[in-house]
């Protein structure tokens, strides 16, 4: 049921941010100095740039920001209520997920559990005693969810999306990237101190060796593996990160390791030869490292390794002495804070993570929608993305460089792709679950293991696509793996997106997004994937070396943005991204004309016509104030451009926008050989 009470009273805690969700155009704080043709984002957002102080508890603040805290506010409130009252505790979901945030609320039940949660792990570490017993060590940390330094799951086959396969993949480094080991800047020296210290803290303070020997070898080994570790731009070529294999094929590749005593106890399997019958292994590259250094390093630096691993994946959610070398090296040392988060917001982080694809995710979702999602926001949402995929469509009738039976494809394609809106219909019972409102850390690793054995019974049945990977409170979207678009509830609020206010706005807002995610699956990974979302080259050469072209003056755009001195965005790490804003923002725009022309709505509101209404909504969107630490890890590690530059480069490619403002040849935000991707 909707509440408005609750809504309110979120919004009001997120104006500690300097920005709350808005309902209308901030008007009255667009610059007088900076014309709308020189700089767009600095004449929307300049003046509050300006006079904006960053809080000391934050990396970034803005508009995403100030709605991912209304959203937090929201579900700690009602958190809050289904303790005081457990009556309110219906389904299984909320009766995990609020043991789970009493766990994490309760600082005295953490200190006096102590490393007690995670003793079985250290334990296993401590019990090896030759090479031969690493792979059941590995297998027994990765059904807990610590990919160290394998990371495994369950996923639909991306050349066959029908059934599920394992995948196994690159893990397992302590340092946000892996040039960090190897570069001589002055970011990544401090960055290897951050982390060096940081392990010999989680060592100490749990009894461990923590010499500067033993801590040497740590770094040689990581960095080891870091050397054999794809960079991450390298990441985005899916047929690069396709490998099938049988079990005895990785062994051939990678000697070294008992990778079938691996897969047979992370599968938990005696049935299936060598655990799996088939399984995807993204870079064969780094197994075989995995494999060498099993053999060639001493078990004393390995069983080093997997303790700092077990301390690291649970350190925030253990005793003070462990949860403050997280932050001072997470939140300090990379992204420059200079204070925690407030608690409840903290903890509500550790359940749901970045993405809400945490395992009890989709439960704190639950919550979040019985709260904040009304059956006139699905409605109007559902007619926007339907507006959006009819101009994509339009503008794929329209190409002049693509032939007639790549189009038929494309078109194909467009038409089959399924939007997920609001929230799942049916959500988790999380049979087998049993969390302990007194063991924060212990929950984490139940929660963990009990996701693995789902994903595990997923090896035995076809991909579901019904399933939700983000949860409906997160202020994201999502385009995912198997030609599907979602749109969780926590977006579909202000400013992106409300049913009072005009078109023009929610088109700019909302619309945006929509045609952002759209074009995911149309961008230079996205295209590679059919209608079916199955790995499956669809173009004809001609095509592709045409798309191709587009993709690479738009690498070269944003190259030449330079964020911070001496910084320039990685133009082929964020090309998805980019690509997606800069045919994103177009089709948005041709979907609002079409609106426009329905409703027949087009006078002036605020002083602006609806066509600057869509782009100083779309702009308040990306008004960010980002602390210099958090925006370089951004820069080195992110595959989304700094918010100015998803303003500057769509819209100054768009002579809808030159339209809109009067802009003239020789302005900045007319370029003079506009990009059109699509």
């Amino acid at each position: 049921m909707f509440r408005p009470r609750l809504i309110a009273a979120a919004a009001a805690a997120a104006l500690t941010l300097a920005v709350a969700p808005a309902r209308a155009l901030d008007v009255a704080s667009f610059s007088t100095e900076v014309s709308p043709c020189a700089d767009f984002y600095d004449y929307v957002n300049g003046p509050w740039v300006a006079r904006t102080e960053l809080p000391a508890e934050r990396t970034r603040i803005g508009s995403f920001d100030a709605l991912r805290v209304a959203n937090d506010q929201l579900l700690a409130a009602a958190l809050a209520e289904l303790l005081a009252k457990p009556a309110l505790q219906k389904s299984p979901g909320l009766k995990q997920v609020a043991a789970y945030y009493a766990s994490g609320m309760d600082l005295a039940a953490i200190e006096a559990q102590g490393l007690k949660p995670v003793k079985p792990l250290l334990d296993r570490v401590a019990a090896m005693k030759t090479a031969e017993d690493l792979p059941y060590a590995l297998a027994q940390l990765g059904r807990v969810g610590i990919s160290a330094p394998v990371g495994a799951f369950v996923r639909p086959d991306v050349k066959n999306t029908r059934v599920n396969v394992l995948t196994l993949g690159q893990s397992g480094l302590g340092l946000p990237d892996r040039d960090d080991y190897f570069k001589d800047t002055d970011i990544a020296k401090k960055l290897r101190a951050a982390y060096r210290l940081y392990a010999q803290r989680l060592l100490s303070s749990a009894g461990f060796d923590a010499t500067p020997a033993t801590l040497d070898a740590l770094m040689a080994f990581e960095s080891q593996l870091a050397e054999a570790t794809t960079p991450r731009a390298q990441l985005r070529d899916p047929l690069a990160v396709y490998n099938p294999m049988t079990t005895p094929e990785l062994a051939g590749k990678a000697p070294g390791l008992a990778w079938d005593a691996y897969l047979k106890q992370l599968t938990r399997s005696d049935q299936r030869p060598g655990g799996v019958e088939r399984l995807i292994v993204a870079q064969p590259e780094f197994m075989k490292r995995v494999a060498q250094l099993a053999g060639s390093v001493p078990l004393a630096t390995w069983q080093t390794y997997l303790r700092v691993r077990v301390l690291e994946n649970s350190a925030a959610r253990l005793p003070k002495a462990f949860a403050d070398a997280d932050f001072d090296y997470r939140g300090v040392a990379i992204s420059g804070l200079e204070k925690r988060t407030p608690r409840d917001e903290e903890v509500i982080l550790l359940i749901g993570g970045r993405t809400g694809g945490s395992p009890l995710g989709l439960a704190l979702g639950e919550l979040f929608v019985s709260k904040a999602f009304s059956p006139e926001a699905q409605r109007r949402a559902t007619l926007l993305i339907g507006d959006v995929k009819a101009a994509m469509k339009t503008r794929i009738q329209n190409l002049s460089w693509m032939s007639p039976e790549t189009k038929v494809k494309a078109l194909e394609k467009l038409d089959a792709m399924q939007p997920k809106i609001g929230a799942p219909e049916t959500w988790p019972t999380y049979e087998g679950m049993a969390l302990d409102a007194k063991d924060f850390a212990g929950n984490q690793l139940r929660a963990a293991a009990w996701y693995h054995g789902e994903q595990i019974k997923d090896l035995d049945r076809p991909s579901d696509r019904t399933r939700w990977n983000m949860s409906p409170y997160i202020v994201n979207a999502q385009a995912g793996g198997l030609n599907e678009i979602t749109f969780p509830a926590g977006i579909l609020q202000p400013p992106f997106f409300d049913a009072k206010l005009d078109d023009a706005m929610n088109y700019g807002g909302i619309g945006m997004v929509i045609g952002h995610e759209i074009v995911h699956h149309f961008d230079d990974r996205g295209r590679q994937f059919d209608s079916i979302g199955s790995l499956n080259d669809w173009w004809t050469a001609s095509d592709a070396e045409h798309y191709k072209a587009r993709a690479d003056r738009v690498v070269a755009l944003y190259e030449s943005y330079e964020p911070v001195a001496g910084t320039h965005i990685n133009g082929r790490l964020t090309l998805g991204e980019n690509i997606s804003d800069m045919a994103g923002m177009p089709i948005a725009f041709d979907a609002l004309q079409n609106a426009l022309k329905r409703t027949g709505k087009t006078e002036k509101i605020d002083g602006f016509t609806q066509e600057q209404r869509f782009f100083l909504s779309n702009a308040l969107v990306w008004r960010n104030k980002t602390r210099e630490a958090a925006l370089l890890n951004q820069l080195r590690t992110d595959p989304h451009s700094p918010g100015k530059y998803r303003v500057l480069a769509p819209m100054s490619n768009m002579p809808e926008f030159g339209k809109a403002f009067s802009c003239k040849t020789g302005d900045a935000m007319v370029a003079a050989d506009p990009i059109k991707v699509w």
